[in-house]
Formats: structure tokens, sequence, C-alpha cells
């Protein structure tokens, strides 16, 4: 029975709960501060008195003992931040939980839950480290504010910087931000030309120059980490660059980069890639970073195409204007000229010398014009001005369009030297013809267009008397619908002219119709 008994024991023993720890050493393994503070009268100079407190509240404390000492004084007397002033005060007085944001000298930034205790005067407050997340969050603000300052111009500061010298700034604010802000040394963004998947270089700090001149494109292969992450849109963080079957060596010596997709309006503009000499150089809290920022950079360098576009197309409204003003009145002087000079040719060869001499001058002025506008325009956007429109066949091509209404001339210099036709226009088909014969040779017209019905003779009789100067005649007839009172246009076609615009036309069908008319073939 005895030892029956002495099992029961063992087996009793074997099954008591171990000790259990006491509260305070419990209370003193958490990562939060703990204290227990006492609340006096608010006329006190310190109305808070340290009861007890946890070892992590002690060691965020001088001295290390607060015990008796002021909550605050114990901290070092901390700023409040936001609107709570008195959260001890607040807590007894409500006997609610209250809040507030502490920050030390140490630059410590702490958060405080003050608790009552109901019927007394005691707090138990906990106390949370918040440093990394309030420096997170400020570095982020920071981030946002200069990426907001990126592409932050005056309108004054506009007027006065060319295309090229905001590019430089842009340029070298992102660099700065970069290296003082985000503290990457190394630097790379590439745009994407969205037409052929390139990826072109804008700007590279601390890259190697065969690295800054390599041809990449937005592949996810073969073309290193940035053609992958421009092909895929996705951020892409490269820990080790020798174990990464991705990675292009950038940076010489580089262990780990990482690389994020310029982002506007959800499609890849560009890449933004930053390297470092450490393993593991980049956390996910830099990735978080370097994607605010990049949609910042993103955004500046829209701004910065929209400024350029801008000044593309007053430029270009400006010179058209100009030119419209002074078209019509050139082609005057043009006819007046000829006009003369036919008149003094086998009579006086000065005169018809100096004629020639108008001629050429009257012609320049619209060159000189043109040449004027390109300047005004930022070469950057020369090369997308109207590109979706650009007719190659018309460049440089002389037209002149023969109708009696105003407006119909002046809308044919708007509409065709806008592809890089030279317009020049005539009244009546006597300054049409006038006008053909003086420029036979290097300047003869490469098309003609004409209203069948002019003030001095039909479409078809223009077509005989240009006959007999040229062996071909590039003629286009326009007119009303179902107006041909002298049958010019069955008479044309018989004679081989089959081109026709029919008034009122779309301006794709006019450059249609003056590409056929290139086009055709010529007589040897």
């Amino acid at each position: 029975m005895a030892e029956s008994d002495a099992q029961h024991e063992r087996v009793a023993e074997a099954a008591s709960p171990p000790d259990v720890l006491p509260a305070a050493s419990i209370l003193d393994r958490l990562p939060d501060g703990v204290a227990l503070v006492e609340v006096g009268p608010p006329a006190a100079d310190d109305a808070t008195r340290v009861v007890w407190s946890n070892e992590r509240f002690a060691s965020w404390c001088s001295p290390r003992k607060p015990e008796g000492c002021g909550f605050f004084a114990a901290l070092a007397q901390p700023e409040i931040e936001g609107s709570e002033t008195c959260p001890f005060a607040t807590a007894v007085e409500t006997g609610r939980v209250a809040s507030a944001t502490l920050r030390t000298t140490a630059g410590r930034y702490l958060d405080l839950l003050a608790t009552p205790i109901s019927g007394t005067r005691q707090v138990v407050a906990a106390v949370r480290d918040v440093t990394h997340t309030m420096l997170e969050q400020q570095k982020r603000a920071a981030i946002h504010q200069a990426g907001q300052k990126l592409a932050d111009l005056s309108p004054a500061e506009l007027a006065d910087m060319t295309v090229q010298e905001r590019i430089d700034l842009l340029k070298s604010n992102i660099i700065h931000y970069a290296r003082d802000l985000l503290q990457f040394d190394v630097v790379e963004i590439r745009l994407l030309d969205q037409k052929t998947g390139r990826l072109e270089p804008l700007l590279a700090e601390g890259m190697q120059p065969e690295a800054e001149a390599r041809i990449l494109y937005a592949r996810p292969e073969h073309n290193g980490v940035t053609g992958y992450v421009a092909a895929t849109g996705r951020s892409y963080r490269c820990a080790d660059t020798t174990k990464d079957p991705l990675y292009l060596e950038g940076c010489k010596g580089a262990k780990s980069s990482l690389t994020v997709p310029l982002m506007l309006h959800d499609q890849v503009i560009g890449t933004f890639n930053v390297e470092s000499p450490e393993p593991g150089g980049f956390t996910a809290t830099d990735l978080q970073f370097l994607e605010i920022f990049s949609r910042d950079v993103a955004a500046a360098l829209n701004t910065l195409e929209l400024l350029v576009a801008e000044k593309a197309s007053t430029a270009a409204e400006s010179v058209e204007a100009i030119h419209g003003a002074v078209a019509l009145p050139v082609d005057d002087i043009l006819n007046d000229a000829v006009n003369v000079m036919e008149k003094y040719i086998g009579h006086d060869a000065d005169v018809v010398e100096r004629l020639q001499r108008i001629l050429r001058n009257a012609r320049d002025i619209k060159q000189v014009i043109q040449r004027v506008g390109e300047k005004m325009t930022p070469s950057s956007a020369h090369a997308q001005a109207r590109q979706a429109e650009r007719r190659p066949t018309l460049a440089r091509r002389r037209i002149l369009v023969v109708d009696a209404d105003e407006q119909v001339r002046a809308a044919a210099h708007t509409l065709l030297e806008r592809y890089g036709c030279t317009v020049e226009t005539a009244r009546d088909g006597g300054e049409a013809a006038s006008m053909v014969r003086a420029a036979l040779g290097r300047e003869a017209y490469d098309v003609i267009i004409a209203d069948i019905r002019l003030p001095d003779m039909s479409g078809y009789q223009l077509l005989l008397k240009l006959q007999e100067i040229l062996d071909h005649v590039p003629l286009v007839l326009m007119t009303g619908f179902g107006y041909d009172p002298g049958h010019s246009i069955v008479k044309a076609r018989q004679a081989g002219i089959d081109l026709v615009l029919f008034k009122p036309f779309r301006i794709d069908q006019l450059l249609d119709t003056v590409e056929r008319a290139l086009a055709a073939p010529r007589a040897v």
C-alpha cells in the first residue's frame, strides 16, 4: 500500500504545472515599456510620478531607476506631438484611454497609451518605440516633397530656360535627391521608346561607360534586369549579382542592385536602377522608397514632355500665323514680278535679271520664316512633331494652286506647307501659265491644282495652255459636286488627266490626291 501511495504521489507531481513566472518578470520580458504612474494635482511641477516600471521603460530613462521620478522628467522632458498635451490628466478625468506621441532629446519617438485604473488616480502607461516607423514616414514625406520639386519651375524660370536646360536641371535634381535623401550613389535611368522597345539612357551616375552605352530592349530575356523590369512592369531586387542570371554589370564591383519601373498612368515609360558594392545592399524599405521616388520622376518627365510639346505647339502656331499673313502677299509679288518679266524678256536683260532676283528673294521670305520657326521649336520636339502624320513623299515638293477664291489659296498654304511642301498660288489661268513658264527647270512645279472654273478660262483650257509649256502636266482639277458646265472634267480625262478633288474635301483626301499625282508616270 505504501508503494502504491508513492506512485500516486509521483504521478501527481508529474502532472502538476510548472512554476508560474511572477507578473513583474513577464512584464520585464515585453518589448514595450510599461509603467505605473500616479497622477497628482495639475498645479504640481510634475503632476506624474512613476510608481513602478519594467526594464524596457527603465532602459529609456535617466537615471535608469525612474521610480519616484516624474514620468516626463524620467524621459528627459520629451516633446509631446499632436493636440493631446496632458494624456495622463485626460485619462484620469475622462476614465478613457488617452494617447500621445513623444519625441525625446535623443531623437527617439515613443507612442504612449495611458489607461486609467478605475477608482484611483493611477494610470498604466504602455510605451512603444516607433522611431523606425516615424523616420520612415518622415523620409517618405521628404521623398515625395523632393519628387514634387523635380519639375517645379515658375513661369519666369520656364521662359528663360531652354528645353536642354530644363532636362539638365531635372537630371541634377534626380541625382541630388538620390544621393542626399535616398543615399544611392550609383544611379541609372533609361526611357522606353514605345515604338522600338529600346531603352534609351537618360542619365547614368557611377556606371561604367560600356554599361551606359549598352543597347537594351524591354524584353524579359537577354537584356539584363533593366530589360526584364521594363518588359514586366515589376520591380526587381538583386541580392547577389554574382549569382543572378539576369544581372549585367553596370557599376564596377557592384554586388547588389535594385531596379524599378517608371510608371505613368499604369504604363511603363522607363526604368530606374541603383547599385551597391555590398551584397544584399537594399532592403524592402529601400524598394518602397525608390518606387515612391520613381513615380514622381515619371510625373516630372511627363511634365517636361508636355512643356516641350507646348513650346513646340506654340512655336508652330506662331510660325503658321506669320506665314499665313505673308503667304498671299508674297504670291502677289511673285505674280506681278513674273508678269512684268515676261514683257521684258528679249528686250532688257538687266531688268529681267533684277526681276529674277526679286522672285528669288520673295520665295526666300517664306523659307526664312520656316527656318526661324524651326529655331523657335525645341529640337527634341522636331522628332516628335506630327510624327504620326508625316508624309515623306510630300517633303520639299513644289505645288501651284490656282483658284480665284482667296480662302482656298490661303488654306492651300496652311494645309500643304504643314507637310513640307512649298506652295505658290495664282488667281487665274493667265497667272498660272506665267508662273509655270517662270518656274521651268529647277523651280518646276511637281503638282498643279486648279479650279475647273477660273475667271479667265476653264480648267480644261488651262490644261491646253499648260501643254504648250510642259511635256507632262501634273494637273489636279477641283470642283463642287456635279458642277462642270464646260465639261472640263470629261475633256481632261479624255486627255489623260483623271485626278479630281470634289469640294469640300478633307485634308486626307487632299494629301492622298497630291501623292497620287506625284506617283503618276511622267512622259519621257
